[in-house]
């Protein structure tokens, strides 16, 4: 069994080498960095398999040039950024082989819409053409395995490893049969390596805190695309009032790299957000979780113009069997 000093140090010295390259994708689209693994919120559930159903809210209507909140079409570009809504749900499945080991699958949903202003020159006018896109399609396939290094009632620490697979389609396009940009498609059209790492310290009977590590890296580029790198820095603390009722809170950080690629658009793209997330979680039952969070950005810092949200907020249930 490790000591909990040195898990603590393992934890801090992935933080210290994983350090990103910051970005993020102009159009906008997104998944909500709010930590519900069972790690944390569905810790102790009874059952050795877990059966998660999300849903994520994230309405990115605000204009974003470096920190500062801007107009549509105040800074000149090519095109303006207007709106993305993104309406993600997420499946997920994970089952405990051993008491060490578990494997998980995640399949979104992402339904999405997005809005944009074309500035067309031609025959030395400008040409204002409205452009927008609306699909629902399934996402990346996420798997991943989670090793618990130290597992207790008061601490645990463990580390994951998975794939994020090219499952999601990259040539969407609308009525007018105009493709939606690289950065907006379902899918990103490569195979992401994900590691993981999370460490988890009871205070008392009542409160824990709770830190976590995820990065993704794509392996190579897909028809003239290659995403950012990402990386997602969760600290947390989380109360509970008797066996059911929990309210955690969570402070999210994330990195996201420039794209790269002919299709891609590394000068709008890239970010740093920080967030805070208070929720609340309440069990049915032994097996049966309900959970719900709302974010708020309280730091964002995008490259070029990008659509950033005001808030976002996450709803679902777990079911364990």
């Amino acid at each position: 069994m490790i000591p909990f000093k040195h898990a603590t140090a393992a934890l801090v010295g992935a933080l210290a080498v994983l350090t990103p390259t910051l970005a993020g994708a102009s159009c906008g689209s997104a998944f909500c960095s709010v930590n519900t693994s069972s790690a944390f919120l569905r810790q102790g559930m009874a059952g050795t398999t877990r059966a998660d159903l999300r849903f994520e809210f994230i309405d990115q209507k605000q204009p974003r040039h470096g920190t500062d909140a801007v107009s549509v079409g105040e800074i000149s570009a090519h095109h303006d950024e207007v709106r993305t809504l993104n309406r993600n749900l997420l499946a997920t499945i994970e089952h405990d082989f051993t008491g060490d080991w578990s494997v998980a699958a995640t399949l979104p949903l992402v339904d999405r819409s997005h809005e944009h202003i074309h500035n067309h020159h031609h025959d030395g006018e400008v040409l204002h053409i409205h452009d927008s896109w609306d699909f629902t399609e399934i996402g990346d396939l996420r798997l991943t395995a989670r090793h618990e290094l130290l597992s207790g009632h008061h601490r645990s620490a463990g580390v994951s490893l998975g794939l994020k697979l090219p499952t999601g389609k990259t040539d969407i396009d609308n009525e007018d049969g105009d493709e939606a940009e690289r950065s907006l498609q379902p899918g990103t059209g490569t195979t992401d390596l994900l590691l993981g790492a999370h460490l988890r310290q009871a205070l008392d009977d009542d409160n824990q805190l709770f830190a976590s590590l995820a990065a993704e890296w794509a392996t190579a580029e897909h028809d003239g695309f290659r995403p950012g790198h990402r990386v997602h820095v969760d600290l947390g603390w989380q109360h509970t009032f008797g066996d059911r009722l929990s309210l955690p809170l969570q402070l999210n950080v994330a990195f996201k790299g420039r794209d790269r690629g002919d299709e891609a658009e590394p000068e709008d793209s890239g970010s740093t957000t920080v967030a805070l997330s208070p929720g609340v979680s309440f069990r049915v039952s032994p097996g049966w979780l309900v959970y719900a969070a709302w974010q708020k950005p309280i730091y964002q810092d995008v490259n070029g113009v990008q659509l950033t949200p005001n808030w976002s907020a996450v709803v679902g249930t777990t079911v364990a069997f």
